[in-house]
């Protein structure tokens, strides 16, 4: 369970079944789960934003730390 506040904007995490981190740009809850607006945690390449969705049953890490603890 992520409490409210514990994710916010600026906040670089490492998404579910990925290897690099991401910068949250936008939180927002949406039905069934938070919606995140991410980008490249990378200077090298510019990406575009783009929304994950996690929902209940999806586990975050901030920089290595399991947040549900």
């Amino acid at each position: 369970m992520i409490p409210a506040g514990d994710v916010d904007v600026g906040d670089v995490i490492v998404l579910p079944d990925a290897n690099e981190p991401v910068l949250v740009n936008r939180v927002c809850l949406g039905q069934g789960g938070l919606i995140f607006t991410v980008t490249s945690d990378g200077t090298d390449s510019p990406e575009e934003e783009r929304p994950v969705k996690l929902t209940a049953e999806v586990r975050l890490r901030r920089r290595g730390r399991d947040m549900t603890r």
